[in-house]
């Protein structure tokens, strides 16, 4: 109850809004949450972040921002994981293809894949005026916060906050759709993640990775309703975006018009769509940040966050666990024999 009591009586305004890119750190059938330590996992993800990242991030390895020794990310000292599911595309004569990752165009250019990484509290245009706890290493014995939102086997829409974007361009935010779009997409499709921004206070995970965590998330950057009594602690809103470049496979549709990309472990609706969080910040540095009224790129260059250029992003890597081909054309998709 720790951080519960302390969160309480610092209730303070405060202002902040991160928003920076990561590059992609690695792709391949690994799911140390959901399948901690096997090698290969069910299906394929995209990661990125620090390079602590394994296939089991047990919480007793230690914390990852003492592990890490760099990061896809633009702030140095997040040391985080964050992953989701990889997106197909379904030829009609069924094979499969990988579809790019490309980056945001409100990022610095050179971005290898990745995604777009949020950390608010109000919404996409504004800061807000709310004490923000952020995500602790340790609390009452535990070590490691960590948490999932959607899952893989859900075949209707799953919560709010899980989205498809078809892009006009890479500036496109608007509308955002519970599952796939139903036509070409001139631009790519944009996935979004939303994660719950209310804790327990006291479990840095549950045995589903959701439990600790309550969800009063709205569609798209919208204010978040208040925290319940049951999850009382306002931690930052955690969001992720990634764009897939589907424009290459627009002239290669169905004749009937129907959708050709699944998501890795062949969802072809979009309705499993989940992504994966590991805390790894470095010290406090994150609630320095949320302390802060920094907004967006305003937060790098030690005001108040270190911050590296995307060269040495790009650089971060882990060596390959699983060795399989991920990028040709593909019979099947990675681990999803038979389907």
């Amino acid at each position: 109850m720790k951080w519960l009591s302390l969160s309480l009586a610092l209730a303070v305004p405060t202002q902040a809004a991160l928003r920076f890119g990561c590059s992609t750190l690695t792709i391949q059938r690994l799911d140390p949450l959901v399948e901690p330590g096997a090698v290969p996992s069910a299906h394929l993800h995209q990661i990125v972040g620090g390079n602590a990242f394994n296939a089991s991030m047990d919480p007793a390895q230690g914390d990852l921002g003492d592990k890490g020794t760099c990061t896809t990310c633009t702030f140095s000292e997040d040391f985080s994981n964050y992953w989701t599911a990889v997106m197909f595309f379904k030829h009609t004569n069924g094979s499969y293809k990988r579809v790019p990752i490309m980056q945001n165009t409100a990022l610095p250019n050179g971005i290898n894949g990745g995604m777009t990484i949020y950390y608010t509290q109000q919404d996409f245009y504004s800061n807000g005026n709310t004490k923000i706890t952020a995500f602790k290493p340790r609390a009452n014995g535990q070590k490691g916060f960590r948490m999932t939102v959607g899952t893989p086997t859900a075949e209707s829409k799953f919560g709010p906050g899980l989205k498809f974007v078809c892009l006009n361009d890479k500036g496109t935010r608007f509308p955002e759709l519970d599952d796939f779009p139903t036509q070409r997409c001139p631009g790519g499709i944009m996935t979004v993640h939303h994660f719950p921004a209310c804790w327990d206070g006291k479990n840095l995970d549950s045995p589903d990775h959701q439990s600790h965590m309550y969800n009063t998330v709205k569609d798209a950057f919208q204010n978040s309703g208040p925290c319940p009594a049951s999850h009382p602690v306002r931690v930052p809103q955690v969001a992720y975006e990634t764009l897939w470049d589907t424009t290459q496979f627009n002239s290669m549709w169905p004749a009937d018009g129907s959708n050709p990309f699944v998501l890795s472990y062949g969802d072809n609706k979009g309705y499993g769509t989940h992504a994966d969080y590991v805390f790894g910040w470095k010290g406090d540095s994150l609630q320095k940040a949320m302390d802060s009224s920094c907004m967006f790129n305003a937060c790098e260059n030690g005001q108040p966050l270190l911050s590296q250029g995307v060269q040495q992003m790009n650089a971060c890597s882990v060596p390959k666990t699983v060795t399989e081909d991920i990028d040709s054309w593909l019979p099947e998709l990675p681990g999803m024999s038979g389907m």
